[in-house]
C-alpha cells in the first residue's frame, strides 16, 4: 500500500490518497474504510447509444425508405464520489467493494443515487473521514509499511545464487544457476538481479552476502567496482550496509538467519526483530515454558491477565473468512499494544511465520510466569 498524499490528524477530519499495490492491500483497506466515509475515484459505466439508419428498398419500381434503430453499448469514464453505506470483502477472490449514495451529479447519475464500486489495485482513490481515530491512522501507516522489506540476503553456493528480500514476508526475487561459480559472467548475472531488487534508497537498510569460502568477498568487491563504474551512487554511498558472512554448509535462508553472526549484523532491521522475537519464544518454550503460551484460548486468557509482553500472530488469522474471528484477533492485537506490549504479525511466507504456523499461528511471551494457564 502506498500513501500518495495525506492530510490527517487524530480526532480531526481529513483525507488521504491511497494506491493499493498488492492483493493483501485490499484486505488492509477493508480495515480502514468504514460506513460514513466518503470515497472518490475514477470508474467506468456502460452507456447505451441509439443509432438510427435508413434503408432503401425497391418495391414495384418505387423507392421506399425504412427507418431503423439499434443500441450500441460503450464504456464512459467518470469520477464517482459516494458516501459509503456498506463495505464488503471477499477473501477467496480478494475483491473489495463499497456501496453508497453519490454526492455529486454528472451526465450519467443524479445526486443521491446508489452505486456499488469495486476498489482495484494500482488505481488511486481518495478517502475522507469526518474523524480519523488514532488507531485507524496507526493501521494506515502500518499497512503502508507491511510489504516493505528492509533486509536483503544473497546466498552464493556452488553453481547457484539466490536473492531474497525479507520484511513482513520473505520473497525469493531471483535464482541464478551456472555451471561455474566465481566467474565474472556468474557475478554479472547476480549483480543484475541484485541491482534490480535491492534499493538502499527505498527501504532496504541492510544487505547480507553469505557463502562458504571467499566467494562472498569476491562478489562484494565486484558489486562495488561495478557500482563505481556505472556511477550507481545508491550502492557506493551505502557500502557500509553491504555485509558478508560465512555460512559454511548452510544452504537455506532459514538456517542462515538462525546464526548469531548474521543476527548481530542485521539486528536493527524489522525482519531481524521478528526473527528474534520468535527465537525468544522458542528458547523459552524449552527452558522456561511457564513464560510462554500458544493457542488462541491460552493467549486470550493471558491477555485478560495483562500478562503478554510480546504477541506473535500470523496474518492468516487477521484475514480469517469469518468476520467475527477476524475482528477478535484484530482487537487482541490492539489490546496488547494498548497495555504496553509488542505485537509482531507474521506472514506465512516469512521464515519465522512458517514455524509459528505449526504452533496454531498465535503465541505469546509473558511478562511473568503463568504455570497453571493450560489448566485454566
Amino acid at each position: 500500500m502506498k500513501i500518495v498524499q495525506q492530510n490527517i490528524a487524530p480526532n480531526q477530519p481529513g483525507s488521504v490518497k491511497i494506491l493499493l499495490e498488492e492483493h493483501d492491500d485490499l484486505w488492509l483497506a477493508y480495515n480502514i474504510i468504514a460506513k460514513g466515509d466518503t470515497i472518490v475515484t475514477d470508474t467506468t459505466r456502460k452507456v447505451a447509444h441509439t443509432r438510427r439508419s435508413s434503408d432503401i428498398d425497391q418495391n414495384d419500381g418505387s423507392r421506399l425508405k425504412k427507418s431503423s434503430s439499434r443500441k450500441d453499448l460503450s464504456r464512459l469514464r467518470i469520477k464517482l464520489e459516494i458516501k459509503i453505506t456498506q463495505v464488503d470483502y471477499e477473501r477467496d477472490s480478494s475483491v473489495l467493494r463499497v456501496r453508497g449514495r453519490s454526492l455529486v451529479a454528472n451526465e450519467l447519475m443524479a445526486p443521491g443515487s446508489y452505486h456499488t464500486l469495486e476498489i482495484e489495485r494500482n488505481k488511486e482513490f481518495d478517502l475522507t473521514k469526518k474523524v480519523w481515530d488514532s488507531n485507524v491512522i496507526d493501521t494506515l501507516h502500518e499497512s503502508e509499511n507491511a510489504s516493505a522489506a528492509d533486509l536483503a540476503v544473497v546466498i552464493l553456493q556452488q553453481g547457484m545464487a539466490q536473492v531474497f528480500l525479507v520484511g513482513h514476508r520473505t520473497t525469493l526475487c531471483a535464482k541464478i544457476e551456472a555451471s561455474k561459480t566465481g566467474t565474472n559472467k556468474f557475478y554479472e548475472k547476480v549483480f543484475q538481479a541484485f541491482t534490480k531488487h535491492v534499493d538502499f534508497d527505498n527501504g532496504v537498510r541492510c544487505a547480507v552476502i553469505g557463502s562458504p569460502g571467499s566467494i562472498k568477498d569476491e562478489f562484494r568487491a565486484y558489486v562495488l567496482e561495478e557500482a563505481e563504474r556505472l556511477k550507481m551512487n545508491s550502492i557506493g554511498d551505502n557500502k557500509s550496509r553491504l555485509l558478508t558472512v560465512n555460512i559454511g554448509n548452510k544452504d537455506s535462508l532459514k538456517e542462515m538467519l538462525k546464526g548469531d553472526e548474521v543476527m548481530g549484523l542485521v539486528k536493527n532491521t524489522k525482519a531481524a526483530m521478528e526473527i528474534k522475537a520468535y527465537k525468544e519464544f522458542w528458547d523459552l518454550l524449552s527452558t522456561d515454558s511457564d513464560r510462554v503460551c500458544y493457542g488462541a484460548k491460552s493467549v486470550e486468557i493471558a491477555n485478560e491477565m495483562m500478562a503478554i509482553q510480546t504477541l506473535l500472530i500470523i496474518d492468516d488469522l487477521l484475514k480469517n473468512k469469518e468476520i467475527t474471528l477476524r475482528q477478535k484477533y484484530m482487537e487482541l492485537v490492539k489490546s496488547v499494544k494498548k497495555a504496553g506490549g509488542k505485537a509482531f504479525v507474521y506472514s506465512p511466507m516469512h521464515v519465522s511465520g512458517e514455524q509459528l504456523a505449526q504452533f496454531t499461528g498465535i503465541a505469546a511471551i509473558l511478562r511473568f510466569p503463568l504455570p497453571n494457564l493450560d489448566d485454566t
